[in-house]
């Protein structure tokens, strides 16, 4: 009987869940371009370095979810991910430039490219920036 009833309770409490379609919020996914960027002229193998990056919002709407970050053999591909809520009402006025960064470890000989994102072109292709930065003694 105990175990009859904590099942009528269990079942009760999954029913009266509410789950109203009407008001689930709903995202989409973007990559935004990486506007500028803070690089030194140089790496040393070992150290870490701060790199800024600053990217222009298209609306209010659009949250910061990240920095993309590819990573292959000494080439590294960065841009902007963000989220936005489509149940919203954004405002078309555009946001000031925001700043975000991270922290780079240098970890071996050679040189860095970093592709930063830059957009689309007419023909939807990916642009990007790159830049290669030396790893000296």
């Amino acid at each position: 009987m105990k175990k009859f009833a904590v099942l009528l309770i269990f079942v009760a409490t999954l029913f009266s869940c509410s789950n109203d379609n009407n008001e689930r919020e709903n995202y989409t996914y973007n990559v935004l371009a990486v506007e500028s960027y803070t690089l030194p002229d140089n790496f040393k193998l070992g150290e870490t370095y701060n790199i800024k990056l600053k990217y222009q919002r298209p609306t209010s709407c659009h949250l910061y979810q990240g920095i993309y970050y590819d990573k292959d053999l000494n080439t590294r591909t960065i841009a902007i991910q963000t989220a936005v809520n489509t149940n919203q009402v954004c405002t078309t006025e555009v946001p000031p430039l925001s700043e975000v960064s991270f922290n780079f470890l240098v970890t071996s000989n050679g040189s860095y490219i970093f592709k930063f994102y830059k957009g689309k072109d007419a023909a939807d292709k990916d642009l990007f920036e790159n830049v290669e930065i030396q790893v000296v003694p």
